[in-house]
Order: C-alpha cells, then sequence, then structure tokens
C-alpha cells in the first residue's frame, strides 16, 4: 500500500470516528424513542465502516 492510500485510510478512519462519537452524543440527548433509535443504527453503520477501513491496514 502506498503511503498516499494510507493517508487516505487514515483520514476515512477519522471521519468514521467523528461520525460515531457525534452520533453517541446525539442519541443520548434524544427523547423520541423512535428517533433515538434510528440515531443509535448510524452510530452502529460508522462502527461497521471503522472495522471494515481498519481491516485493511
Amino acid at each position: 500500500m502506498t503511503t498516499k492510500e494510507l493517508l487516505y485510510i487514515q483520514d476515512a478512519l477519522d471521519h468514521e470516528k467523528y461520525f460515531q462519537t457525534h452520533c453517541q452524543e446525539t442519541a443520548a440527548q434524544l427523547k423520541d424513542p423512535e428517533l433515538k433509535a434510528c440515531v443509535e443504527q448510524l452510530e452502529q453503520k460508522h462502527q461497521e465502516i471503522y472495522r471494515s477501513l481498519y481491516s485493511l491496514l
């Protein structure tokens, strides 16, 4: 893997971690159970994407 590709993956990992954290914080503030469940699903999806990207390293 080239240095440029590694940097791209690191950048993507950072973004996915940010989205995951942001979803966690948002879900903790929501009162509506349906909306909270939706945001929690988004958090899980970002976690899956993070793991997929991490496995490339």
